[in-house]
């Protein structure tokens, strides 16, 4: 039986160029994970990595035909980490109502996959 890693997302990475690269990486695998657990196939959707400035985490996206997920470390806290929201089509940016969900939470992608589910209806 396989141990199940558990990434720190909360652990601050602006100004630390190893930890954000971590973040990123994790936070792909993790959105990879919730993809299969909302029933996604990797060519629904798209998954982007804007590693942005050094002072910030930057963001990475799950953008599929009908939802929008993004996983960052922003101002807000740790608790509003995750942004989800539906959205028309991969050109859509801005998408229906904004709705989030903690960090912690990408390391419980089946659980994430309900909250999304259960708040979009997707």
């Amino acid at each position: 039986m396989s141990k199940t890693i558990v990434f720190d997302f909360r652990r601050r990475v602006c100004y630390d160029a190893p930890a954000k690269r971590a973040f990123h990486s994790h936070a792909r695998h993790q959105l990879k994970r919730l993809a299969d657990a909302l029933g996604l196939s990797p060519a629904a959707y798209d998954l982007r990595s804007n590693q942005g400035g050094i002072a910030v985490s930057g963001e990475v996206t799950l953008h599929a035909d009908h939802l929008y997920v993004q996983a960052c470390q922003p101002a807000t806290g740790h608790d509003t980490g995750v942004l989800f929201r539906t959205c028309e089509g991969r050109k859509d940016y801005h998408g229906g109502p904004n709705n989030f969900a903690s960090l912690d939470l990408l390391n419980r992608p089946r659980d994430l996959a309900a909250r999304i589910r259960e708040v979009c209806r997707v």
